[in-house]
């Protein structure tokens, strides 16, 4: 009974040591100043008040941690800190007061066995959290060195020989608990995560699923940084606020402030409002003017386009000075941000927001924002240092955007390593392999994931029969003869359905699978296209529809249901794009259980390995140069499987569901590459 008081004595105590340290990182917040553009003092205050309702939010994965709440503190006290200039260095002296608090307790209770294995059994928990980020047969390790962590507490219980046979039992059964690691492990990626060193990052491009979406980038903007959030990262996106996000957005969004904002050499202030949308974990701003983004779509036209992401990118950076939310790190995508690092160390250098570093990455080297040179001077307002050839200037007389962001950002990466080296070649770098090459020491090559929560054929509520790793063999048919009948297709389990999902252009390799549909269609073989693109694809598809009925199948349209059920029909899925930065569908397919049958290119190469019937390992089937002819002898390797070794077929249809295809690895490097910026 002396013991229990003691132990609660020593809890308060550490609670109370604890106390003004919670209190004093929100008082050490200053008022920093805003830039230029910032509206009056009291609307700032307004702001400041509303931008606690975001660092509380992120601070809601750590009820999950209960048994470890001494860790979850840094999470707590980093947001606030995300405010000042150096938050990594607020954040690691509290996690450093906290500790030997924590050991105080375990300390004080070496005379007493049975209470000395909870704390060893804490201290063991970071060590198992730690499984998730790698391969899943680690955790077995994790808990290995965790079991070792709590072998004192057995030695403890072992030389107290003299205390009553009760109380011997008590000591011994918490120490058995780390050992059962399944149970124990279970909340583990949380304590894991908010151990880990915490930055702010701002996350500034043109579209984001579920606002806005026309390709992969919309995918990227809304996955990784959910994840990067779970990485005890304080993320925010921004993005405009386009006229054609869905209402149900649009309502629930959240006035932040405004202010108004000069622009290149108009000679006029324009208006910046900032709504705001919370959800999972990431804070969303979208500038919002309607005189740029007012239109139905995100892209029209390069004259209109010009000055619309040239305003974006402007206006972005002066919201977070305006709000006053100074993130470590500011991630910018594809063209229409790249002017972000390029005002970032010019107009912006002197402003709070300039001490952040910036990264830009490449989605399709092929669009660039492209523009005479006085159009974008007059629009961005941009000293003409930026337009040296070392920078904006092309051909002399031209200005790219995305040049002139490759040349001012700390970091480039792009969307896969393979296409990391392809962009620094002619065939590949859309006549800026030669800068690229002169940049390359900060060009890093970061392969995407998919998002587990909008793919799983487990939960996906638009198949027809839900199946996982365990089951596929059972009932992938089941949802290859749904498809077949909701496309009008001859209903047969022993036909070979080969899917293709795409946007119908020439990159995607269209006009290779246009040359051998009729070699393809041999009485055994189906084939389903599903999307829309330049008319020569589309009426193609269309004539092969009509003389191929009940065989071929052309969607032209896209339909993100008809996508999930085609991922879970098919059995291969056919990519054999010209170029491929990194290519979502491939993965899709994989973690569907449907092989892929792709070209050796970008992302494609990194992702698929091709099979070997030798040995029996990869996960696709691959073909190198761009030809027709190499295109239908793959498809034919992977039907000669179908049809001759099912065994063998369904043995890498499983080993496809099981490859880790997410965001994790992903997000974890991208978390490194902050953490390699921000060194203090």
């Amino acid at each position: 009974m002396a013991r229990e008081k003691s132990d609660s004595a020593n809890v308060k105590k550490a609670a109370a040591e604890k106390k003004p340290v919670e209190k004093e990182i929100p008082a050490a917040v200053s008022p920093a100043s805003t830039a230029k553009e910032a509206a009056p003092a009291p609307e700032k205050t307004a702001a400041a008040k509303k931008k606690t309702a975001p660092a509380a939010k992120e601070a809601e994965p750590t009820p999950k941690a209960a048994p470890a709440a001494k860790e979850a503190e840094p999470v707590k006290k980093a947001a606030p800190a995300t405010k000042e200039t150096e938050p990594a260095k607020k954040t690691a002296p509290v996690a450093k007061e906290a500790e030997p608090a924590k050991k105080a307790a375990p300390a004080a209770k070496e005379a007493e066995p049975a209470k000395k294995a909870a704390p060893a059994a804490k201290e063991a928990e970071p060590a198992q959290k730690a499984a998730p980020t790698t391969k899943k047969a680690e955790p077995a390790k994790k808990t290995a060195s965790a079991a070792k962590k709590a072998e004192p507490a057995k030695k403890t219980a072992s030389t107290k020989k003299k205390t009553a046979s009760a109380d011997k039992r008590k000591a011994k059964a918490p120490v058995a608990e780390p050992e059962n690691t399944p149970v124990v492990a279970e909340p583990a990626p949380v304590m894991e995560e908010s151990n880990l060193p915490r930055r702010s990052v701002a996350f500034i491009g043109s579209e984001c699923h579920p606002f806005v979406k026309t390709g992969g980038l919309g995918d990227v903007m809304y996955a990784l940084p959910r994840e990067l959030a779970r990485l005890n990262c304080d993320v925010r996106v921004i993005l405009p606020r386009y006229a054609c996000i869905p209402q149900e957005y649009q309502n629930k969004m959240i006035y932040r402030g405004e202010f108004y904002m000069d622009l290149g050499n108009t000679g006029r202030s324009y208006y910046v409002g900032i709504m705001e949308y919370i959800w999972d974990g990431v804070v969303y701003d979208f500038i919002d003017n309607e005189e740029f983004f007012s239109w139905g779509n995100p892209y029209t036209n390069l004259v209109d386009d010009i000055p619309k992401y040239c305003f974006f990118s402007k206006a972005a950076l002066a919201a977070l000075n305006y709000m006053n939310w100074i993130p470590d790190v500011v991630h910018c995508h594809d063209w229409q941000a790249a002017l972000v690092p390029v005002y970032l160390r010019t107009l912006f250098k002197g402003s709070p927001v300039g001490r952040a570093r910036s990264v830009i990455t490449i989605h399709n080297l092929r669009f660039q924002g492209v523009y005479n040179i006085p159009t974008i001077k007059y629009w961005s307002g941009l000293p003409d240092e930026a337009f040296g050839m070392g920078a904006l200037k092309q051909d002399w007389v031209e200005a790219n955007m995305l040049k002139g962001g490759l040349a001012y950002a700390d970091r480039i990466t792009t969307v896969s390593g393979t296409y990391a080296w392809e962009i620094q070649t002619s065939e590949y770098g859309e006549r800026l392999e030669d800068h690229l090459r002169y940049h390359s020491h900060k060009l890093r090559g970061i392969v995407n994931g998919i998002d587990y929560g909008m793919w799983n054929p487990e939960t996906d509520p638009a198949l027809a029969e839900n199946y996982g790793l365990g089951n596929v063999l059972d009932h992938k048919m089941a949802n290859k003869l749904a498809l077949q009948k909701e496309l009008g297709l001859e209903q047969d389990t022993g036909k070979f359905v080969i899917g293709l999902i795409s946007r119908l252009t020439n990159q995607k390799g269209l006009d290779l699978v246009n040359a051998i549909v009729p070699q393809v269609l041999d009485g055994n073989t189906q084939v389903v296209v599903l999307g829309t693109g330049d008319k020569q694809y589309e009426d193609a598809f269309r004539a092969y529809e009509g003389s191929y009925k009940g065989t071929f199948s052309a969607c032209i349209q896209y339909d993100e249901g008809r996508a999930h059920r085609i991922y879970a029909g098919a059995d291969a899925l056919l990519v054999p794009s010209r170029f491929e930065p990194c290519g979502l569908t491939q993965l899709n397919a994989m973690h569907y259980g449907t092989l892929p049958i792709v070209r050796e290119t970008g992302g494609l190469k990194d992702t698929v390995e091709p099979y070997n019937e030798f040995n029996g390992e990869g996960n696709g089937f691959t073909f190198d140069r761009y030809d027709a002819g190499l295109l239908l002898d793959a498809i034919n390797r992977a039907k000669s499987l179908y049809f001759n070794n099912r065994y063998h077929w369904d043995e890498v249809v499983q080993r496809d569901m099981a490859k880790d295809v997410s965001w994790e690895k992903s997000a974890r490097q991208y978390k490194d590459l902050y953490l390699e910026l921000t060194q203090w």
